[in-house]
Formats: structure tokens, C-alpha cells, sequence
């Protein structure tokens, strides 16, 4: 017994066992002897190495390797848009792994001393996430060549191979297997892991990604609250840092199988921390709200991989968060603040760019030149390219990509200054997060007003609607209402706005217009040409013009001694 035992270690020490087994295979679940500790175990057989490994008679694997190969078998491997490796049918240690773990040979079935039986009903693997199956899809990949080129094509976001010397390493042919992750004899850090998975610790020896080592999901000490759904079922750690890779990720038997996400639908990933229940913001009742950036109309569209100015149309949380990298570090506008660090957007130039440098290139991904549905207002200069209305070139803009273009401005509440860039984001908001005076959370994921604005801005046309600070509170959260109604800019704001109950967008086009000062850009459901057929604004110069066109049942025709003009 004691040369079978020397023959063992040596041949262990073959397949990276180590000499040291702090929480041996006796204390584990591949003791499956019928003292063993699981609920796989043989009925009668007292030896432990014998369901892997005997000194004589045995095939031709190593190390004197005492079971049949899985055989006939094509396994389906895992891919993946973002994957740069080639991946084939498992080989090597691999092969030994699967002949229990895809459940295709019973686990007594040894070639020597011959079948062993064992407990209770248990034939093969029991279900459960050991239970690989042959469908691999949905498990990091294995029994492929890390070598130098892969290193390349990662673009610095892989470990270098000759750096994988440690407990984590390559077999001898240079491929990553499952024992490059787990040691069969030795179970001190649960699964049979090759170092603590603390903090992704295992994860991290081969994955580098990018931004990591500044991300609130690498950083997070917020743990989760007892309520509602555990985030974390299939680890024991209880912090999000600790977690790390696998608040998102699971390496085994994963719900999303391309990039191994917890959940095939992608919001799902992020829901049960972003619920409330871990970070201190319910972010997914935001998307109960009447109006919502649509991330749950779409399921298997957004790609990592995709090209931000090319691909199909959707919105998912990860097409304005970059898990990796998104962070609370703040910013002033126009820039992009940590929450969208590393993600992709549109420049005004219309070129493609990653990662964003100004908030308003993530928005003109999808609200630029991708954007061809309705507009909300039909206007007389018709334009649904958001990325085209701000462009800093056009007559008038409300100041997102640059400072404004009119010099008085004399509404403007403090700290607005005619030379103020502001965020798409200042109008565009959760009615009830921080910018509308509340506590909810801040970003454009959802509102009660239309389109997910931060404050009510009512659109209604027909001279229905009677001024007030509360149907017009976006407008006034920046341009002073007194200043506004006394005329200051325009001497008749009050009469149209007041009087006439005309609201402040059947004239003015927020976003931007190409060739017209001051936002003008009439509502074609309130404003049509005049009887002469003339429908357009002139600018006469400071808090100076005239409109040539029809509204409110009559002409407007200053040539003629009628109509609105200064």
C-alpha cells in the first residue's frame, strides 16, 4: 500500500496536483468511497484513488488513468462575437474531467478492478452544475491554445501567457484546461478552484479587462439587504468587490451563454443589485414608468462586439453602462462622468468613437443618424437627427455640444450664463431623482412625462393648456418665468404664452434648427402658411422680430401693417 501510495503522488504531481492538500480528496466530494462525504458514493468500495487512477492494468492515458473516455461524443464548445480564441473538442485533462462530468458513463464504470456499485439510485453525475452534459455553450471554454497570438488579438486584455506559472497554469502543450482552473485532490477554496476566487481573484490571473481596476463593481463594499431575490446564488461571497466578476459572470451552467452572464436577458443581470436591495438605488422600478428607454423590447440584440454606428437599433443597459468600468466619478458638461466610462458612442461629426469623451455621443448612437421614426412635433423644418440639431454650425442650439449663439439671454436663472453647455441630461431625466428636487435616482431610464422628461412640459397644441409654473416647469427650471411673462426678450411672450395659451414648443424647437435664430421652428398643428403663402420668422435684430404666417385663426403679416413683429 505504501508503493501504491508513492506511485499515486508522483503520478498526481504530473497533472499539477501539488504535494500539499490543506482540504484533501478524503474531505471531498471525489472521495466517492463509501465513506465519502457526498451523496455520489460507491455501496461497498473502501479505496478513494481507484475511481481515477490504479497502478496497474489501466489504458493509456495518464496518469494511470482508470476510466473509460467519454467516446462518439461531439460536444457543442462555447463562442462568442468577443471571443478571439479557437475553440475544438476537449482533449487532454479535459477528457479525464468530462468521463464523469458530462454524465454519458457511470462513475463506477472503472477498468480495474472492474464496475464498482454504487449507493442508493446514483449512476452517473448527478444533476446539479457539476452535470456538465455535452452542451458546453454554457461553460468557459476549455482545451484551447493560449499561447502568443491569442495574447495579441486580446489587445492587452489577457494575461501573457508566460505569465501563467503560478497555481493557474497551461497544460504542457500550451492549452488551457479544466485543471488549469481546478485541482481534483485538493477542494480548500470550494469547487476544487486553484486559488480563492475572492474578489475574482482566479478570474483575474487570465482576464485583464479593461477600466477594472477603477470600477464600482471591482471596488463596492454594498452587500446585499435580505429582500427579495439573493444577487449572488451560486457563490458564498456577500459584497459586491468580493463577487466582482461574478455579480454578472458564471463560469458554469450560465444562464446567458455567450459571455457567460448570469441571465440570457440582459437586464436580468443587472436588476438584482440595481434593485435596491444592494446598491441604494431601485433602478428597475424606474422602467415601470409611462415613459422608459425600452431596454426590455429587445432580448439577444445588443452585441459587445457591435459597431455603434452600424448595428440594429435597441437599447440595453450595457449600451450606456460599461459593467467593467462604470464608476461614480463626477464630471461637468459637456464630458462624460464615470457612470459612462468605456462606452461607445457617435462624435458630431458622425463618426463612430469608443470610448466617448461628451455625454452627447452616447446619446446620438441612437438619437442621431440611426433615428428615423416619428417626430414628437411636426415642425416646419422637420428634423429627427438629434446629433444634426445640436451641430455647433446651425443658427440656434440649446447649448449641449457648445456654448449658445445669442449673446442676451436675459431669462436665464442663475448659474446659466449665455456661455453655460448644459447636459442632454438636464432635460432629459427621472422625474422624481435629484435634478427635480428628489431622492430616486439620476439618468434618463424612465418618467411619468413625455419623452422621459425631467420636469412636465406639456405639448398639448390647440390653446388648451393655461400658463402656469407647473405645466411649464422644464422651461422655467432654467429661464426665469417673471422674466419670461414681463416680456423682456419678446413683448409678446405673455400674450402668446399667457393670454393665448399657446405653449412654449409651438415655436420653439428645443433641440436645434439649421437656419433659424432663436429656436424658431413652428408647430405645424398650430402654425401654417399665410394667406400669401409666406410661413417663416425674420430676425429684425435684438429682442426684434416678425412672423409671416398664420395662427390663432388669423394672418400674420407685418408687410402689411399685421401680425406679431417689434
Amino acid at each position: 500500500m505504501r508503493r501504491l501510495a508513492a506511485i499515486l503522488a508522483f503520478f498526481f504531481t504530473l497533472v499539477g496536483a501539488g504535494s500539499a492538500y490543506p482540504l484533501s480528496i478524503v474531505d471531498s466530494k471525489h472521495n466517492l468511497s463509501a465513506a465519502g462525504p457526498g451523496t455520489a458514493k460507491a455501496e461497498s468500495e473502501t479505496q478513494i484513488c481507484i475511481f481515477c487512477h490504479a497502478p496497474h492494468n489501466v489504458g493509456q492515458n495518464r496518469p494511470l488513468w482508470n476510466r473509460s473516455l467519454s467516446s462518439g461524443i461531439s460536444y457543442t464548445t462555447y463562442s462568442s462575437t468577443t471571443a478571439k480564441a479557437t475553440f475544438g473538442q476537449p482533449s487532454g485533462a479535459s477528457k479525464l474531467c468530462l468521463s464523469c462530468h458530462d454524465g454519458t458513463i457511470a462513475l463506477g464504470l472503472v477498468l480495474t478492478p472492474g464496475p464498482i456499485t454504487m449507493a442508493g439510485d446514483i449512476t452517473t453525475m448527478p444533476e446539479g452544475t457539476a452535470k456538465l452534459g455535452i452542451d458546453l455553450s454554457d461553460d468557459h471554454p476549455i482545451s484551447f491554445a493560449y499561447d502568443n497570438t491569442l495574447f495579441a488579438a486580446a489587445n492587452g486584455e489577457l494575461e501573457d501567457p508566460a505569465n501563467l506559472t503560478g497555481s493557474v497554469r497551461l497544460d504542457s502543450n500550451g492549452l488551457l484546461q479544466c485543471s488549469s482552473c481546478h485541482d481534483a485532490h485538493d477542494d480548500q477554496y470550494g469547487s476544487f478552484l486553484r486559488v480563492d476566487n475572492v474578489a475574482s481573484a482566479l478570474c483575474r490571473t487570465c482576464h485583464v479587462k479593461s477600466y477594472w481596476q477603477n470600477s464600482s463593481h471591482r471596488s463596492s463594499t454594498k452587500g446585499w439587504n435580505d429582500q427579495g431575490t439573493n444577487p449572488w446564488p451560486h457563490t458564498n461571497y456577500t459584497t459586491v468587490a468580493d463577487n466582482a466578476c461574478e455579480n454578472c459572470h458564471r463560469p458554469h451552467s450560465a444562464g446567458g451563454i455567450h459571455r457567460l452572464l448570469n441571465y440570457p436577458i440582459e437586464e436580468n443581470n443587472c436588476y438584482p443589485c440595481h434593485n435596491g436591495n444592494v446598491a441604494a438605488k431601485n433602478i428597475e422600478s424606474e422602467f415601470d414608468k409611462s415613459y422608459v428607454h425600452p431596454v426590455a423590447s429587445t432580448t439577444g440584440v445588443h452585441d459587445a462586439a457591435e459597431d455603434p454606428g452600424s448595428s440594429p437599433r435597441h437599447v440595453e443597459c450595457q449600451d450606456c453602462h460599461n459593467p467593467h468600468a462604470a464608476n461614480d466619478s463626477p464630471a461637468s458638461a459637456p464630458n462624460a462622468s464615470g457612470r459612462q466610462a468605456g462606452v461607445g458612442g457617435i462624435n458630431l461629426a458622425g463618426a463612430p468613437v469608443k470610448p466617448i469623451n461628451y455625454l452627447y455621443e452616447l446619446c446620438f448612437r441612437c438619437h442621431g443618424d440611426s433615428n428615423s421614426g416619428a417626430p414628437l412635433i411636426n415642425r416646419h423644418f422637420d428634423q429627427t437627427n438629434t446629433r444634426l440639431e445640436f451641430n455647433t454650425s446651425n443658427a440656434s442650439y440649446h447649448p449641449v455640444a457648445g456654448a449658445g449663439k445669442n449673446p442676451n439671454v436675459p431669462s436665464l436663472l442663475p448659474p446659466y450664463t449665455t456661455s453655460s453647455v448644459i447636459y442632454c441630461t438636464d432635460c432629459h431625466n427621472n422625474n422624481q431623482g435629484p435634478g427635480a428636487g428628489g431622492s430616486g435616482p439620476n439618468g434618463p431610464h424612465g418618467s411619468i412625462y413625455r419623452p422621459i422628461l425631467e420636469r412636465r412640459l406639456d405639448l398639448t397644441t390647440g390653446w388648451r393648456s393655461r400658463e402656469s409654473a407647473e405645466i411649464y416647469a422644464l422651461c422655467y427650471k432654467c429661464h426665469d418665468r417673471d422674466s419670461i411673462l414681463s416680456n423682456d426678450s419678446f413683448k409678446r411672450h405673455d400674450r402668446h404664452i399667457d393670454r393665448e395659451n399657446i405653449p412654449c414648443t409651438a415655436c420653439h424647437d428645443p433641440h436645434g434648427v439649421t437656419t433659424q435664430n432663436h429656436l424658431i421652428n413652428f408647430d405645424t398643428s398650430v402654425a401654417s402658411p399665410n394667406s400669401k403663402g409666406e410661413f417663416r420668422f425674420e430676425d429684425r435684430g435684438t429682442f426684434a422680430g416678425a412672423c409671416y404666417l398664420r395662427c390663432h385663426y388669423r394672418d400674420h403679416d407685418p408687410s402689411d401693417g399685421t401680425g406679431e413683429y417689434d
